[in-house]
């Protein structure tokens, strides 16, 4: 089966899109076709602007608050009980395909080769190859059938990752500059300007916070400056989140990895939980000792990290707006 899917691949590939590594950046439209350099500095070339687009899903979400609707996603798209993730954002499950692959980095080749895509679209960490849920083994075969495109996510501010995803959708045909569209940017900037002045508070006050997680096998806390999101609200909003001192540089340097007999290493006046589903609730990591004494878990002192959200500005007025809700909640008590 694989050879077929990779023949039709070859046939679409040669039809639509090719793609080349090139230096420069942006998009080109002109008599000559469509053109598109990424983060990587591999530069997508076709006759016409892609229209059919497959994005991991927080891509997919970011493009569709940017006025571009993917016809096919991969990734965390639909919870156990049926909810939408909400790495996955605005996008709704019924209105596009799940390629996703039997395994972490993988993709249904057989979907995605039906869905007769112009693009693929990814998020790219810098310190890992491959794209965002696309290993570069993986990545090689989908080339085959669509070219991709990688959108840098790391080493950068969040507004700097929204403005990568806000150009992208332009290029790909987006109404970026639509009244909704600067509705969200006005929402963001509220929302950003209420985080300044919590920032201001909890400093005057001598208050921090802490970002953390946790497994069964280890306890996490969280590097600000290596997430786009936190670092934005540490150094241009000034929320006071604490630093750990080892991250694990073997790992990106994302987070310091502590065994549970250390979970109270760092204070913090409240915790800033990671959401996703590989990191426990804080009522699961409270069952450790150590951890429940630690005195803002004590107190219940909990907001709610959403680590993997689409880079938009719709999607980060909202989680801002939540953020500066839970903050001011727990400032209160």
């Amino acid at each position: 089966m694989r050879h077929k899917i990779r023949a039709a691949a070859a046939l679409l590939a040669a039809a639509s899109l090719t793609a080349c590594t090139a230096p420069g950046g942006g998009e080109q439209q002109n008599g000559a076709g469509w053109s598109y350099t990424d983060d990587r500095g591999i530069t997508v070339t076709a006759p016409k602007r892609p229209e059919r687009i497959v994005a991991q899903v927080s891509a997919a979400a970011a493009l569709k608050d940017f006025g571009v609707n993917p016809v096919g996603t991969f990734g965390p798209l639909v919870r156990d009980d049926g909810s939408t993730e909400p790495e996955a954002g605005s996008i709704d499950p019924r209105q596009v395909t799940d390629v996703t692959g039997l395994d972490y980095g993988e993709i249904n080749l057989e979907r995605l080769t039906g869905l007769a895509p112009d693009l693929l679209v990814s998020g790219k960490y810098a310190e890992f190859p491959g794209l965002w849920h696309l290993t570069e083994e993986n990545e090689r075969r989908v080339r085959e059938i669509v070219p991709t495109v990688g959108v840098q996510q790391s080493g950068i501010s969040l507004p700097e990752a929204i403005a990568k995803y806000q150009e992208l959708a332009r290029a790909l045909g987006g109404d970026v500059d639509s009244p909704r569209v600067k509705a969200d940017k006005d929402a963001f900037d509220a929302a950003a300007r209420r985080l300044r002045d919590i920032g201001a508070r909890m400093r005057a006050e001598g208050r921090s916070i802490l970002a953390v997680g946790g497994t069964k096998e280890e306890y996490f806390v969280v590097v600000p400056e290596r997430n786009p999101d936190l670092d934005y609200y540490v150094k241009q909003l000034g929320l006071p989140i604490t630093t750990p001192n080892n991250p694990d540089t073997a790992g990106g340097g994302y987070f310091e990895r502590l065994s549970w007999e250390h979970a109270n290493a760092y204070p913090g006046d409240i915790l800033l939980y990671d959401t996703r589903p590989a990191s426990m609730r804080p009522e699961q990591m409270k069952q450790n000792p150590v951890f429940a004494a630690h005195p803002a878990a004590a107190a219940n002192r909990f907001v709610e990290w959403d680590a993997v959200a689409p880079m938009s500005y719709a999607s980060y007025a909202r989680i801002m707006t939540k953020l500066a809700d839970q903050l001011e909640a727990q400032l209160a008590r």
